[in-house]
């Protein structure tokens, strides 16, 4: 029906990472504002193809591909890690998507509907492997005493140490090795979130949670992942 073409992973940017929790999205994101032209425009585009998959044209759900799969795969690819497991993935969601689009209602965008197929089927594809990494967060997550400060003191800022002590291929190797110990919804959210420049609200809709939840877990996660970097380079999580 379709011709799979494999893709490259962009490389996931460590760039704020040394700023968490407070980690806003990285730079090279673009701004709010331009991200809802594009959707804009991508909503009004994809009207004439949906209309079209819906009734069975082979030839929509290939223009659909080519507009979308790229995005879609870096999303899989991220949250799996492997290249096979994430060409699977995509695979099945356009399968699925093609099968199921009568279902789609347009109560949210279509873009949206594609990235929760692909976030769930990689979740469930997580569940069912044995591969899952995540540990206890608690042990890297920063102490308090009861007076409200940190455990240890002083806190040391080690974010400017990094390029010192570590290239950029090595930093991009620690912090995949961190975010394959979040568990895997929080490895979604951190995924859309840092890495795909989406809101708290998309990611909501995407995994089916509140937004306040989403901010929750995106918190706790940003923490995770700083404080191992941190024990890493020899420091305290605090």
């Amino acid at each position: 029906m379709l011709a799979y073409r494999s893709m490259t992973d962009q490389n996931c940017s460590v760039e704020g990472l040394s700023a968490m929790p407070q980690m806003p999205a990285v730079s090279i994101f673009p701004s709010a504002t331009a991200r809802l032209n594009r959707k804009r425009k991508a909503e009004f585009d994809d009207t004439d193809l949906i209309e079209r998959l819906k009734a069975g044209d082979e030839q929509a759900l290939e223009a659909i591909f080519n507009r979308y799969s790229a995005k879609l795969y870096n999303v899989a690819q991220r949250i799996l890690g492997e290249v096979a497991d994430a060409e699977e993935v995509i695979q099945d969601v356009f399968w699925t998507a093609f099968r199921k689009a009568k279902s789609f209602r347009g109560t949210a965008q279509f873009s949206t509907w594609l990235y929760r197929l692909t976030v769930n089927a990689a979740l469930g594809k997580v569940r069912r492997s044995k591969k899952n990494k995540e540990v206890e967060y608690e042990d890297y997550l920063p102490k308090f005493q009861q007076d409200g400060h940190h455990s240890v003191r002083p806190v040391v800022d080690w974010s400017d140490t990094l390029d010192e002590k570590y290239a950029e291929r090595e930093l991009q190797q620690l912090l995949k090795d961190a975010l394959d110990q979040l568990k895997p919804v929080d490895k979604s959210a951190i995924v859309l979130s840092d890495m795909e420049g989406m809101s708290d609200k998309e990611i909501a809709v995407m995994l089916g949670l509140t937004v306040s939840a989403v901010k929750t877990r995106l918190h706790r996660a940003r923490l995770f992942l700083r404080g191992k970097l941190a024990v890493h380079l020899g420091h305290s999580a605090a």
